[in-house]
């Protein structure tokens, strides 16, 4: 029989005993949860006073239809809201573009204007909820509607609490939902993140994103190392600006894939802390306590979820969710098991939060943090974890950072190389999915959520009854405002938000940027 490895091709031994640790003293090098650097958790008490954040991510149909379905996971004990905006939104389009036909509403909520954004948010506190947004092109204009809404409800921007993703380098390593060359969209994230710092304290304005690196192919390791790599740039890039970084570093905030290799994720998860901790204190010299912290989100590996016997994914994600908690998670996303066939439905969204929330109440792991701590196995994994990040990120810093890296091709390249891999080792039966390669059968295919086409029809509808009723004088001024100091060097999420307050359209504003910016072309490397 062949030596087994970990998804990230890790070698794993019969046996792993006292030896391992020989010469390394634990206590010092990972000191207690809550301490630097923190790969046990950054809080002393684990989730014995508070658990993590449930935070299911949710989006369909009409900003009316996505309120409902806000409603119902909080009337169920979500804590926190999560929003998917449909590819349109993503893309920077309006619905009654002729590129968005077809797709309006189907794969999260469509959101055209801060008309949508208000339906989206009617009836909700916005100085009661934390709302992650996860949107990145047009990330700008979208936390610009969901301060407008803040103002319109009296909240002052200082309460207002949540997370936007905005994480652009990458979109061009794995997801490609990019318009602008780099340059000009980097300026835009660092344009958010320091509105943020000055204006919106309590608000986490971006959400540097693994998990788009992970689904798109890469291992463990790659995920780790290139997520840190992005942070480590915005980093730079943001000195660079003249801020310092105990103004900001606070916060930044990270989002992680979580798939199925059960102790590898939590190693991953601890590696991350640790070497965020040992970066900003020792590259970059942060002072404060809480920059050295990595705050993360982690979201169960839709990659991982099979369309044959979907009700396996009840048990995968369950697994998954129980790796996340144990490897010091702040907040989590339970995927639902028929999101490998269409968006979930009502009763398999409730399953997933159900899922959190047996974890939390039922299994005992919150009694204490870092119950893993100290393994020999997760020990031993967590430290090469991290010294294969470590070499992948020199890589990275050698190319001469993030943007000469991904025009060099290096980043494709990587993640092509692993999932060409993964699909080989999966063909030969090395790796084995469950009802897929191994114990397949047929199964009854479960009800899914069907989106009608007049979804896409009414939305329209009600954007061009939008732009007949605006005031067209005042939004073309806006308009000109954001053309002018787009050529210029002025922070543009003020000319964003007067844009967004006369009801301009995510269109239109991805349009004005456009005509200053450019496009830059899909990476055929």
């Amino acid at each position: 029989m062949s030596q087994p490895t970990t998804l990230s091709g890790i070698p794993v031994d019969m046996e792993y005993g006292p030896e391992r640790l020989a010469g390394r003293d634990l206590l010092s090098e990972l000191g207690r949860p809550g301490q630097f650097p923190y790969a046990r958790g950054l809080k002393g008490s684990g989730y014995r006073v508070n658990y993590w954040t449930m935070r299911q991510f949710a989006g369909h149909k009409s900003a009316k239809d996505t309120n409902e379905r806000f409603k119902y996971l909080l009337s169920h004990g979500e804590t926190g809201l999560s929003t998917a905006f449909d590819l349109p939104t993503l893309m920077g389009l309006d619905s009654d573009d002729p590129r968005s036909a077809g797709e309006v509403g189907r794969e999260g909520v469509a959101v055209d204007s801060l008309a949508d954004m208000e339906a989206l948010f009617s009836g909700i506190d916005l100085a009661k909820v934390s709302t992650s947004m996860t949107i990145n092109l047009p990330a700008p204009v979208l936390l610009a509607m969901y301060l407008a809404v803040a103002k319109k409800q009296g909240v002052p921007f200082k309460r207002v609490r949540g997370t936007c993703q905005t994480d652009i380098l990458k979109e061009y390593i794995a997801q490609n939902e990019y318009l602008f060359p780099p340059e000009p969209s980097l300026r835009l994230v660092l344009d958010t993140i320091e509105f943020c710092v000055r204006e919106v304290p309590r608000f986490y304005p971006i959400s540097i994103s693994g998990y788009h690196i992970r689904e798109a192919g890469a291992d463990a390791a790659q995920e780790l190392a290139f997520t840190l790599g992005d942070g480590r740039e915005y980093v730079e890039r943001l000195l660079a600006r003249g801020l310092q970084v105990d103004d900001f570093a606070s916060q930044l905030s990270f989002f992680f894939d979580v798939h199925n290799c059960f102790f590898e994720e939590i190693a991953k998860l601890r590696a991350a802390r640790a070497i965020w901790a040992r970066l900003m204190r020792e590259e970059f010299g942060a002072k404060k306590e809480i920059s050295w912290m990595l705050p993360m989100h982690c979201q169960t590996a839709g990659v991982s979820l099979t369309a044959q016997q979907p009700l396996n994914n009840l048990v995968r994600v369950a697994y998954q969710a129980l790796a996340a908690v144990l490897g010091g998670t702040q907040s989590l996303h339970t995927n639902s098991f028929d999101e490998a066939l269409a968006l979930p439905t009502d009763e398999a969204v409730m399953l997933a939060l159900r899922t959190q929330q047996i974890i939390a109440h039922e299994t005992g792991v919150a009694d204490t943090p870092d119950p893993f701590g100290g393994s020999y196995y997760l020990e031993s994994l967590t430290a090469e974890m991290e010294r294969r990040a470590g070499e992948l990120m020199r890589r990275i810093k050698e190319l001469g950072g993030v943007v000469p890296a991904l025009e060099a091709g290096f980043f494709h390249r990587e993640i092509a190389e692993t999932a060409y891999r993964f699909e080989q080792d999966l063909g030969a039966r090395r790796r084995s999915i469950v009802g897929v390669n191994v114990h397949a059968a047929d199964a009854k295919p479960p009800a899914i959520l069907k989106i009608e086409a007049h979804v896409e029809e009414e939305q329209v509808e009600r954007l061009r009854a939008l732009r007949a009723g605006r005031d067209q004088a005042r939004l073309e001024a806006c308009l000109g405002r954001l053309r002018r100091e787009a050529a210029g060097r002025e922070n543009l999420l003020p000319a964003i938000l007067e844009a967004v307050e006369a009801y301009g359209t995510v269109g239109e504003i991805t349009a004005a940027l456009k005509e200053t910016f450019g496009e830059y072309p899909v990476f055929a490397g």
